[in-house]
């Protein structure tokens, strides 16, 4: 019931599943639990990314444990969830998996009712089910395994041997899961020898299930330890031990595909991001978002007080040239902010630089009288060649970065072109320090740089960030660049720009990441 019904000043507790590591993977009711609450209390199996959802000033408390040392004791983890509740606050408590999978719910949930503060439960994917599911392996089939068991493997052998009837699990059902075991990966299979599973039945260990860093050995009972020996493999891993393992050979989806094992740093603006992340995530890459750059209405009187009158003059153009989404946008707020009736423009032609600024002049009813076969600035004056005449005014709508090629070509073939500033570009000021361990661990294996100004801002970005030498940070990995304008622009910087497509498009960028992974995996022998 409600604090407005009961009249209670204390908070509420969502025990939340975040599922196994893929943060898509996360229901509904998780997330929302995620948006609205006052604070978070969350552990290392939950994505960092997740945390991307939370209301601007939510607390976030890291209680997270290694295998090696833990940074909260759950008895601590237990009494920080009923003071907080105490204190007013609305908690999520983001668990990985399911947070009744070995997630130690029932503790957290019995303190928090022995001082009556009300709890939820949201379950969540366990990494059980899931993370072999990504590995190729369903858990149950048809005419592999009709059952299916959870077990963990976290506890030492003498423990093990308590809390595990080995005769009774080994004989009594079909798959057997178990959670937190590569440590005891010798022991566990010998005990399953010992009690009667052949030493020919498959095993299976997933480390990072779901992640960029998911990571597959197979073996049988009997030889199973020494490649996790040989393999330097290490928790966390779900093990698999079953004939179910078999399917992996036809049913591997998510290792196949095209990015998978790849992090992409994405530096667009985050407005501008989403088509970019989506499909690296349709093809089994992690984007990973750092926008450095974000955009915003023309603010100088200067500017604005120019803008104001070219529109003003809306009769007087003969062409309209956009070169780029964000130009189409800006360009139609200042049209409403202004009151400006768009069909004022009615002489003028409109040519655009790009498909999908095409395609943004198309979604407002405009269809674009020219098109360049390629994508920028200069082979957009190709294409105009026969279109323009000598005297003809042609309105600008850009950024302040705008480059001056169109209009200074425009000018010497005897046109009168007017730039007009409808956006400006700045510094983004949010950042993430999580990413910048990412970059000096080796996490990130792809920066994407749709302009030159992300490639100038990432470097300033990381300056801030408290990195002398960013250029040198960002050495071994993956450079890519939209088109040759920004790919000059990083060469220049010091980076070694390794990815650029012939189009300068974000869908040929992703097509030639890809093209370039692959070829990676190759020679690696990963595919």
């Amino acid at each position: 019931m409600s604090d407005l019904l009961t009249g209670k000043s204390k908070g509420k507790v969502y025990l939340v599943g975040a599922g196994p590591g893929d943060p898509k993977l996360i229901t509904l009711r998780g997330l929302e639990c995620l948006q609205t609450c006052d604070v978070v209390v969350y552990d290392r199996l939950a994505s960092p990314r997740l945390l991307r959802h939370l209301k601007p000033g939510a607390e976030k408390i890291y209680v997270g444990k290694l295998p090696d040392r833990h940074t909260m004791k759950q008895e601590e983890i237990n009494r920080l969830l009923v003071d907080l509740a105490l204190q007013g606050k609305i908690v999520t408590r983001l668990k990985g998996g399911d947070p009744t999978i070995f997630g130690r719910v029932g503790e957290e949930a019995g303190l928090l009712r022995q001082h009556d503060v009300e709890f939820d439960i949201v379950p969540g994917i366990t990494s059980a089910i899931a993370v072999p599911a990504y590995a190729g392996i369903p858990v149950t089939h048809r005419d592999l395994a009709s059952s299916l068991s959870i077990i963990t493997g976290h506890e030492s052998p003498d423990k093990l041997d308590v809390s595990i009837h080995w005769d009774k699990v080994t004989l009594a059902t079909g798959t057997l899961v178990f959670l937190m075991g590569v440590a005891k990966i010798g022991y566990i299979a010998e005990q399953l020898i010992k009690h009667g599973k052949p030493a020919s039945t498959p095993v299976a260990l997933i480390r990072w299930g779901t992640r960029v860093e998911q990571r597959t050995v197979t073996g049988t009972l009997e030889t199973i330890e020494a490649i996790v020996k040989a393999a330097d493999f290490k928790p966390p891993a779900v093990i698999v031990v079953g004939d179910v393992v078999l399917q992996r050979e036809k049913l591997n989806w998510y290792e196949r595909k095209p990015l998978f094992g790849t992090r992409v740093l994405v530096t667009r603006a985050r407005a501008q991001s989403s088509e970019l992340c989506a499909r690296i995530e349709e093809l089994g890459g992690e984007p990973c978002e750092f926008p450095v750059i974000e955009t915003r209405p023309a603010s100088e009187p200067a500017a604005i007080a120019a803008l104001e009158a070219a529109l003003a003059d809306a009769e007087a153009y003969d062409w309209l040239m956009f070169t780029s989404v964000n130009g189409v946008d800006y360009f139609f707020d200042w049209l409403k902010k202004l009151r400006i009736d768009m069909r004022r423009f009615h002489r003028a032609r409109i040519a655009a630089v790009g498909p999908k600024t095409a395609e943004a002049l198309e979604n407002r009813g405009l269809i674009v009288d020219v098109l360049p076969v390629k994508f920028q600035a200069e082979d957009l004056l190709d294409s105009l060649a026969g279109h323009l005449e000598s005297g003809q005014r042609v309105l600008l709508p850009r950024g302040d970065l705008g480059r001056k090629v169109l209009p200074r070509e425009l000018e010497a073939s005897g046109l009168k072109p007017v730039e007009i500033d409808v956006y400006e570009t700045i510094l983004a000021q949010s950042q993430d320090e999580d990413v910048l361990e990412l970059l000096r661990g080796g996490g990130v294996h792809v920066i994407t740089f749709a302009s030159s100004s992300t490639v100038t801002n990432l470097l300033e970005v990381l300056r801030r960030m408290g990195v002398e030498r960013p250029a040198e940070l960002l050495r071994g990995i993956d450079i890519a660049c939209i088109g040759p304008v920004t790919a000059k622009t990083a060469a220049e910087a010091g980076l070694t720009v390794t990815i650029q497509p012939e189009d300068a498009t974000i869908d040929k960028l992703i097509e030639a990441i890809a093209e370039s992974r692959l070829a990676h995996r190759y020679e690696q022998g990963g595919v």
